[in-house]
């Protein structure tokens, strides 16, 4: 299996258990230091795991729309994804198209999610 193919396979696991709502397992697939930007600025893993686990951040869907660019770049792998997302956030539903880049990193665990970046599609 190619180094894409093994990102690739992380990350359809990464949202399969995303959906699951399980914070411990979420955080399985993320670094130590792993931060997401969005419109609102930086997230930390803590901050994530924390929501997931007291209900606030709720994933209901996840699934790619189209196929998925992979880009090795050192030891680092991108992979830049449209998804399409249903959830919900402190109690109010949400359906979400959006861009998404992950970076992700070989860790003696396996690969692990460093860093994500979504962006809204219009």
């Amino acid at each position: 299996m190619t180094i894409e193919d093994q990102v690739r396979a992380v990350a359809a696991e990464w949202d399969r258990v995303l959906i699951g709502n399980d914070a411990e397992q979420v955080g399985r697939f993320m670094t130590d230091d792993w931060v997401y930007v969005g419109p609102t600025g930086v997230v930390t893993r803590a901050e994530i795991l924390e929501w997931i686990a007291d209900g606030r951040l709720a994933h209901h869907s996840m699934r790619v729309v189209g196929g998925e660019r992979v880009a090795v770049a050192g030891d680092a792998v991108v992979l830049t994804a449209r998804k399409a997302s249903t959830g919900s956030w402190e109690g109010a539903s949400y359906a979400a198209d959006e861009w998404i880049s992950q970076v992700y990193v070989p860790t003696p665990a396996g690969w692990r999610c460093a860093f994500s970046q979504k962006t809204d599609v219009t």
